[in-house]
């Protein structure tokens, strides 16, 4: 018993290294999202860190619209990067997981 519980800390030991190493990983996934006229463009990482934004000159005279914009596509930006990084991050966890009786939540 002792043999498995060692064996079990192990497994979680390198499923905590591999959300680690994804989690490094995703720094380097860009996510991009645009406004629907393309006026604004926005780059994340996986990791919601903002990269980079392109802001059209016409949109730099109306702050108003130009506030609407950055709120609307860094909303559709970031939606983009969680969900990419959830999933990444489950899968890594998932895979690193030892066959623990009752934690099968991450099957």
């Amino acid at each position: 018993m002792f043999g498995d519980m060692m064996q079990m800390m192990g497994k979680l030991k390198e499923a905590q290294k591999k959300v680690e190493d994804t989690k490094k990983r995703l720094d380097t996934v860009l996510v991009d999202a645009s406004s629907s006229d393309d006026k604004l463009q926005v780059t994340l990482t996986a990791n919601r860190t903002i990269k980079s934004i392109t802001i059209a000159d016409d949109l730099l005279e109306d702050k108003e619209q130009l506030e609407d914009y950055l709120v609307m596509t860094l909303n559709k930006a970031i939606e983009k990067a969680t969900k990419i990084n959830e999933a990444e991050l489950a899968s890594a966890a998932k895979d690193g997981m030892p066959n623990i009786p009752g934690m099968d939540m991450f099957k």
